[in-house]
């Protein structure tokens, strides 16, 4: 295992140097839009096609639809993501009002707070020296914090299931802290949400090293349980359970 994340480090250095060398700018136009998909593909992160907002409804045929403008448009989603450069420029050019998602649990995880327990939690570990990785706001109230997968389809003997793990199905059963590896999915920046100006946006951005998760996750629980009030109970939440 360690070997493999010391693998992921420097392929994760090498696209750093890439992207200090030529990062786009966070706008809100096409050009914009279109390199900042780019970047994220290009240091690993698969993408496909999502919703997008209509008015204060989503663009999909769904009556009274409960994640407008934050679900992929392709049930074969998993299948269909992809870093290809070609794939992503033809998806963002015939779709210029599509957000994006990008699959967990292949490369990157995410670990997603209320947006107040995050902001806690990236103050106190940029404060102790931690390595964080890329970290992205949503307007409706979440921080998403971007790291290194637990394990990948490949190396299935390596995956740890974990009672934070969070699916798209899942998502209200976890007000708190949510997981996402295999099986789930995130938008990615820049996308749009429903409502005046609400969007997801990277607060750090892609040039910074994906970190390994458990580097993390004691501080996000710990910001998590004052968020709501509660001790936190290490033992069962602090580290992902393996069978």
């Amino acid at each position: 295992m360690s070997a493999e994340l010391g693998g992921r480090t420097g392929l994760q250095g090498k696209l750093s140097q890439w992207l200090r060398g030529r990062r786009p700018k966070d706008t809100t136009g096409d050009g914009g839009r279109e390199d900042l998909l780019l970047a994220a593909a290009a240091t690993g992160l698969p993408l496909a096609p999502a919703a997008h907002p209509a008015g204060y409804r989503c663009s999909c045929d769904r009556v009274g639809c409960p994640t407008p403008a934050r679900h992929p448009v392709s049930f074969a989603w998993q299948t269909q993501s992809t870093t290809d450069r070609g794939q992503i420029e033809r998806w963002a050019r015939h779709q210029p009002q599509a957000n994006f998602i990008t699959a967990t649990g292949m490369v990157h995880d995410v670990l997603d707070v209320p947006v107040e327990a995050g902001r806690e939690a990236l103050e106190r570990l940029l404060g102790a020296g931690i390595d964080v990785g890329p970290v992205a706001e949503s307007d409706d109230g979440r921080l998403l914090f971007f790291t290194l997968t637990r394990g990948t389809p490949e190396d299935e003997d390596e995956w740890w299931p974990c009672e934070l793990d969070c699916h798209p199905e899942t998502m209200d059963e976890h007000p708190g802290l949510r997981w996402h590896c295999r099986g789930s999915y995130v938008l990615v920046p820049p996308a749009q949400l429903p409502g005046e100006g609400q969007t997801v946006h990277w607060v750090r951005g892609l040039e910074h090293p994906l970190p390994d998760p458990l580097s993390l996750l004691e501080t996000l629980t710990d910001a998590c349980a004052r968020y709501v009030g509660e001790e936190p109970d290490h033992a069962s939440t602090a580290w992902p359970l393996r069978h």
